[in-house]
């Protein structure tokens, strides 16, 4: 049995200014810092096998406590990064061409941002990554969209409802996920981090 605990990064300034910061490689702010912090915390008592995280900045300063706190070499993989999110990048929603928004909250995983990543190819990217993890327990820090992506992708969500049925994970949240003979399983959701 494989237990994965999927935790969002810390904070960092373009969350707060509403920017889509997919593979932009933006740092933890103050707020991000205290989060990881209580990431380092819950894994000195969760004492995870492994800690793995995507490679941009902003996860791997939320893991590296995590990882020391637990005794456990910090292991990135680039199939764990940010979802591309194109033309979108370091901009506001309200700054998009109202068209391509539309059909973005319509559909996005059909209709992604022009010049970003395919929602699908990316959820099988992250959900491959996964595959490999384990036995054990095993904490993998992200970014929101993409781990929204691979949750649907695991439990038969339609990526079409990511947005809508997955509305989002906060940061410094941890999700944990149960792996056995018949699939996965979502154990707990989102859960805060105390500080």
């Amino acid at each position: 049995m494989t237990t994965i605990y999927l935790a969002r990064h810390g904070r960092t300034a373009w969350s707060v200014q509403g920017l889509y910061t997919g593979v932009s490689d933006i740092g933890l702010d103050d707020e991000g810092v205290r989060q990881a912090g209580a990431l380092a915390s819950w894994a000195a008592r969760a004492e995870p096998d492994e800690v793995v995280s995507s490679p941009l900045v902003r996860a791997v300063r939320t893991a590296s406590g995590a990882a020391a706190a637990a005794g456990v070499e910090l292991r990135t993989d680039p199939r764990l990064r940010e979802l591309d999110f194109g033309i979108a990048e370091g901009r506001r929603r309200s700054e998009l061409d109202a068209e391509v928004v539309r059909d973005f909250e319509a559909d996005p995983a059909a209709c992604p941002f022009p010049g970003g990543e395919d929602p699908a190819a990316g959820a099988d990217r992250f959900t491959a990554c996964l595959a490999e993890l384990g036995p054990g327990r095993i904490l993998v820090v992200a970014h929101n969209t993409i781990l929204r992506l691979a949750l649907c992708r695991l439990l038969g969500i339609p990526l079409a409802d990511y947005r809508r049925r997955l509305p989002r994970i906060d940061h410094g949240s941890v999700t944990e996920v149960g792996f056995g003979p018949e699939g996965a399983a979502l154990r707990s959701f989102n859960v805060p981090l105390g500080g």
